[in-house]
């Protein structure tokens, strides 16, 4: 894995059940832009290629060729990707909307790290929560209770990596 932006610590990202081939474009824009060493697709999100081995215009419209610069790779289910990552020494930090979830301001990264973002509706489930190192929320001043999952995700990406 080549790590990105002279850090000595890889970072990923995890895109788990994203309905939107648009978001998914943007965040692999995103993790470009944020120096993010691979993005793996789990659940049914959407992929730059789809099962008939072609690309997706949707996906590379948002994405701008980050679909190209950026490793992805798809795992059907994330328990076996999470396990793998773990078994590698990778943190796994869930970003979700949560009491006791870390502010993105506090949270510090100082070795491999997988940052996962889910669905835009139903969020991270309880059960993939606990299998995360630490939970991390953006804090919503106002009477949304979040922001749409690739906006979130350059957020926090930018903010908690120092880009």
């Amino acid at each position: 894995m080549r790590k990105r932006r002279n850090r000595k610590y890889e970072v990923f990202v995890i895109l788990h059940n994203i309905r939107s081939a648009y978001n998914v474009g943007s965040m692999l824009r995103t993790a470009d832009a944020a120096g993010v060493c691979r993005v793996y697709m789990t659940g049914y999100t959407a992929t730059p290629i789809d099962r008939f081995g072609r690309a997706r215009k949707d996906i590379h419209k948002a994405a701008l060729g980050g679909e190209l610069s950026v490793p992805w790779e798809h795992y059907r289910t994330i328990s076996e990707l999470i396990a793998t990552l773990k078994e590698r020494g990778v943190r796994i930090v869930g970003v979700e909307q949560k009491d006791e979830a870390i502010d993105y301001k506090k949270l510090r990264v100082t070795g491999s790290t997988a940052f996962i973002f889910g669905n835009e509706v139903r969020g991270l489930s309880k059960s993939l929560l606990d299998q995360c190192d630490t939970v991390s929320s953006i804090p919503m001043r106002g009477t949304k209770e979040s922001l749409n999952v690739s906006v979130a995700a350059g957020i926090f990406l930018f903010r908690v990596l120092n880009v």
